[in-house]
């Protein structure tokens, strides 16, 4: 019989983001070329070279926030350390991970081929694809992950590819992350710091939230900027592909030199769970709370102005409820998300709303704090006005940023509060990053309006 991991005591460290590093002034044309880390002993310093210390030597990873979303990282070069990744977030051995680097010097080590006659490494400018370079000058450091062959001397430990023979990888917008890598002297593997299948984490608190226990650091800069992970592409094929849609939107991508014609490829086979995924969030049902989460696509939910009745008694017949939601409290929990079109109640049956601010302070600049309302009213049925539950109401902004910035963070509040049921309204897939918020919309789901 197998036994459980010993628990660990999990700990958020506060990271203050001030004189963590910067990338080296010179005449160097490459502004990415090396990043500093900051010679100075301050608190955020202290932390982060006990923070890389702890990466070097210890099997068990790091969270650490990165513009995107919260990351998971470990040493991407040592197999015992990435799979302590896997073991944290019980994730499918056979979904790939992303390696976040500090600069393009460590990126060219990754890509060298070791010279076995004598043991020295060659390391050769010209083996980052020039099909990439556009975009590196353009969106590096920041939410966008390339696809590159993987060495046949790779440094990479075998777990990070999953058996591909590419792996993926980004240089994080955030001096926080650089700062880790550059002093942990290797690339960190690190997807998202949560449970696998569960809501991306924005904030230290949903890290802890999903994986107390499980890792020993929580490295705390503040609520991410962009909310949704990075946009992977392959340019290695032609047309270029995106492989999962993120923070750099399509029409973005196409405004660079060779990505005119750059083509979605994120639902292909492997996204139905006919072959291994190409790249991570492909093939798994991903970013779901624990409440049965029912989309309505954005056509779909502009004609209808709101949630039909039927909808929620359709889901009390299917599920044979009996008045006891699975928070246990009596009644049913339902929550909505708005964006664009929906009214508060979206058309539901409620009593009077009481408010109440949901906010995650942060004091640094370059971040957004989290903050929307969750208006909480008694629910009745839409016939006999019986009440029947609980309606929670939430609105995460009408622009798609906004919405991209709130999502996970709405799905995580009423998840915590309860909800059995959370009707989200969708939006427009085809314009800045809504294709990545309906990307991770589709895969939350149990079921969709369209």
């Amino acid at each position: 019989m197998s036994q459980d991991l010993p628990r660990i005591n999990t700990q958020i460290l506060k990271v203050p983001e001030t004189e963590l590093g910067k990338f080296r002034d010179g005449n160097d044309q490459e502004k990415l070329g090396l990043w500093e880390v900051s010679q100075s002993k301050s608190p955020g310093i202290r932390i982060l070279n006990e923070a890389a210390q702890y990466l070097k030597t210890k099997n068990t990873p790091i969270a650490f926030p990165t513009e995107t979303v919260y990351g998971l990282g470990a040493d991407a070069t040592r197999s015992e350390a990435v799979k302590g990744i896997y073991t944290a977030k019980k994730r499918p051995s056979d979904n790939p991970l992303i390696i976040h680097i500090s600069d393009l010097e460590m990126l060219r080590s990754i890509l060298a081929p070791e010279n076995t006659s004598n043991g020295t490494t060659v390391t050769n400018h010209d083996r980052i694809p020039e099909i990439y370079k556009p975009l590196i000058k353009r969106f590096w450091p920041g939410p966008l992950t390339l696809l590159l062959p993987n060495p046949i001397s790779s440094k990479l430990a075998p777990e990070v590819t999953a058996g591909l023979k590419t792996f993926g990888v980004r240089m994080p917008n955030s001096p926080l992350a650089l700062s880790l890598i550059k002093l942990t002297g290797m690339p960190l593997a690190a997807p998202s710091a949560n449970a696998s299948t569960k809501p991306s984490p924005t904030t230290a608190q949903h890290v802890l939230e999903d994986l107390e226990g499980r890792i020993e650091f929580i490295l705390d800069g503040g609520p991410c900027l962009v909310g949704v992970e990075s946009t992977v592409v392959d340019g290695l094929c032609d047309p270029p592909l995106i492989l999962r849609p993120g923070g750099v939107s399509i029409d973005e991508l196409r405004s660079c030199p060779g990505w005119e014609k750059v083509e979605k490829g994120y639902k292909d086979q492997s996204e139905t769970g006919k072959s291994a995924p190409r790249a991570p969030g492909m093939k798994y049902k991903h970013y779901s709370p624990k409440a049965t989460v029912i989309l309505y696509e954005a056509s779909f939910a502009a004609d209808y102005n709101g949630i039909q009745a039927q909808d929620v008694k359709t889901f009390i017949q299917g599920r044979q409820f009996q008045q006891i939601s699975r928070n246990g409290s009596g009644g049913l929990q339902i929550g909505i998300i708005r964006t664009r079109h929906w009214k508060p109640a979206a058309g539901l049956r409620c009593g009077d709303f009481k408010s109440e601010t949901v906010k995650t302070q942060n004091g640094q600049e370059h971040h957004l704090a989290i903050e929307f309302d969750v208006q909480e009213a008694e629910l009745y049925d839409s016939t006999t006005a019986v009440p029947i539950g609980k309606l929670m109401d939430v609105s995460i902004g009408t622009d798609t940023r906004s919405i991209a910035h709130g999502l996970f963070s709405a799905l995580r509040e009423l998840d915590r509060r309860g909800a059995d049921l959370i009707f989200v309204e969708g939006t427009v897939d085809d314009e800045d990053i809504g294709a990545a918020v309906m990307n991770r919309l589709r895969k939350a789901a149990s079921q969709i309006k369209s």
